[in-house]
């Protein structure tokens, strides 16, 4: 299985993976994990590949492999698509972050991402925003939408809370518990 995790700085794209991660390492999987990190301090790209397997030889996901991207802004799902296989999916937050071009006055955000995504690919797109702020912190967007993928993986759901509670520092963890089922009762 592979699973692209895009994003911006600071949205926890990088924790959501080590849940992703874990995870699959309790279910007994071979796991790689690899990040590429744009000025992700500066509200940059950042870029997760969690592959797992019987047996995976390379952390890397190339262009047309990734059965899954789980999107945490429009611009950097827009972004992703090359690397959707056929026949996978995105999920994809609707939520919106100025790029430092936009913010300087050097570009325009993009229009009608969230149309254009539907229009070629299989699109599943959440305010995860508004249910993490539900859940009690703007922050927990990341496990809003790893409660989304959830449904997508087939895997016990007490085994991603156990994973989430041994990932999380303890005390996050219960609005991440309750983003996560925000996520998952989508």
């Amino acid at each position: 299985m592979n699973i692209m995790i895009v994003g911006v700085g600071g949205q926890g794209t990088l924790l959501a993976s080590r849940i992703l991660g874990n995870l699959a390492i309790k279910q007994s999987y071979d796991v790689k994990v690899s990040e590429v990190h744009g000025m992700s301090q500066r509200g940059g790209s950042v870029v997760t590949y969690v592959k797992y397997g019987d047996k995976v030889y390379s952390p890397v996901i190339d262009k047309g492999e990734a059965d899954i991207i789980l999107a945490f802004e429009m611009l950097e799902a827009l972004r992703a698509i090359p690397y959707l296989k056929k026949g996978g999916k995105m999920i994809a937050n609707t939520q919106q972050m100025n790029p430092m071009p936009v913010i300087t006055g050097a570009m325009k955000y993009p229009e009608n991402i969230e149309r254009k995504l539907s229009e070629k690919i299989n699109l599943f797109s959440v305010d995860a925003l508004s249910l993490a702020n539900e859940a009690g912190n703007i922050k927990a967007v990341n496990v809003v939408l790893i409660g989304l993928l959830a449904k997508s993986l087939g895997f016990d759901k007490q085994v991603w809370l156990d994973t989430i509670a041994e990932t999380v520092p303890s005390k996050f963890l219960e609005v991440n518990l309750k983003a996560f089922e925000k996520g998952y009762n989508l």
